[in-house]
């Protein structure tokens, strides 16, 4: 839904609402969509649903999602929550993107067994740019008011003690262990820091400082959400609605999606590779991946599996790299995974191992001489099966190490390691 002028769009579906069907109406909003809270029936319901406030709103909505650059990169699980910001873009409110680049040196400990190891400002900001990077083809970053990128280091280094004691003031140490991964932490006695119990109060603050009037995030922050709705009130704002998104199950059918378990599917991984894992999701994802990752109407999708995988296939490598780059990822596909594909190396051209990365680099022809790879690595260009190597010593034992690896250097040069 593309809507240039919200003021006329609002009286337009004012005057028509009794006659408009509500839910092909807000398709855009609940597509994907697990829960939006709270609603009209519960009990601290502002007595008005999200639909009805994005119907009588006489400004663009604000609309609010946090990443933490905790780490360099990002797969096709984290892109869910961004898709929907830029669906809110679409439908004229403002997204704002938040960069926890204060909040990444704790680490949201939501689902963590123990302490996340804090980072430095150094890595934080290196992260933070590929990721501003790899969001930039979902995101409308060129028309103006439909988005902002903050950093929430402008307003979380500002704190003095006394705000600290203010926000530490609006929950009780209960509270806070109710939240599922503290109340596991805590029965099986592992360590819980008290700065970790600062986390959610921060990204609740987050929603006070940009005033937020909606925010995104997966099934498993609704806490930190919640959190966020009641400093909004603390601070005498009207609170924000949540919406949840679905965690997505990997390439594998039955974990999350994680690069700790080797079943996702990096944004910026090459789109050879790419097209090659989504044409082997498994049968009984296909519709959640369709839903969750494409826009493609549902009841229009072919009825044959392969059909369908080589469909999802080719259309997420669209979104990323373009169709003449999804259009040679099939070609690839179709012929054994040879021609258009990425370029391969063999490692029998290594003539000794253990081998540094550097070199390696110089050997396949991807920087043109040592010195230049180890200054490909310090800039943060190198990976390998799309995981940043930021380490100029780094060093491999032997070729099993490497074989079937694709190593990358910048956005556009790749090769693929082999015996």
């Amino acid at each position: 839904m593309n809507i240039t002028n919200l003021s006329s769009y609002r009286v337009h579906n004012i005057v028509n609402s009794e006659s408009v069907n509500m839910k092909e109406n807000f398709a855009w909003l609940h597509r994907g969509v697990v829960e939006v809270f709270p609603q009209p029936t519960d009990a601290d319901s502002e007595s008005e649903s999200l639909e009805k406030r994005l119907l009588t709103t006489n400004r663009p909505l604000r609309i609010k999602l946090g990443i933490d650059p905790t780490g360099a990169d990002i797969h096709l699980g984290h892109s869910i929550p961004v898709r929907k910001l830029r669906a809110f873009q679409d439908a004229g409110h403002t997204a704002v993107l938040i960069i926890g680049d204060f909040t990444a040196r704790i680490g949201d400990p939501t689902g963590k067994s123990e302490v996340r190891r804090q980072l430095t400002q150094a890595d934080v900001a290196r992260n933070a740019q590929t990721y501003l990077d790899q969001v930039r083809p979902i995101l409308d970053f060129d028309t103006p008011g439909r988005l902002e990128v903050r950093y929430n280091s402008e307003w979380l280094s500002q704190l003095n003690l006394g705000k600290i004691l203010e926000l530490l003031s609006t929950m009780t140490v209960g509270q806070m262990l109710a939240k599922e991964g503290f109340a596991e932490r805590y029965k099986k006695e592992n360590p819980i820091f008290l700065h970790e119990f600062l986390y959610p109060l921060m990204q609740g603050y987050d929603s006070v400082a940009v005033e937020a009037d909606v925010e995104l995030g997966g099934t498993d922050q609704k806490f930190n959400i919640a959190v966020g709705r009641d400093l909004q009130r603390h601070f005498g704002q009207k609170p924000q609605f949540g919406l949840l998104l679905p965690i997505l199950i990997g390439t594998d059918g039955v974990q999350k999606m994680s690069k700790s378990l080797n079943n996702y599917v990096g944004l910026s991984e090459h789109p050879a590779q790419k097209y090659q894992k989504l044409q082997g999701i498994p049968d009984n994802l296909l519709s959640q991946y369709f839903e969750l990752l494409t826009d493609l109407p549902l009841d229009t999708l072919p009825a044959n599996p392969r059909d369908r995988q080589m469909l999802l296939a080719w259309e997420v490598v669209r979104q990323y790299d373009g169709e003449t780059a999804a259009s040679q990822a099939k070609d690839a596909a179709k012929s054994g995974g040879k021609e258009g594909a990425v370029p391969e190396f063999s490692l029998a051209g290594v003539s000794e191992f253990p081998v540094k990365l550097a070199y390696l680099l110089n050997l396949t022809g991807l920087c043109k001489s040592t010195g230049e790879g180890k200054r490909k690595i310090q800039e943060g260009g190198v990976r390998l099966d799309g995981d940043r190597i930021t380490d100029v010593d780094t060093i491999f034992q032997g070729e099993n190490e490497l074989h079937g690896r694709v190593l990358q250097v910048g956005k556009n040069k790749f090769v693929r390691l082999v015996l």
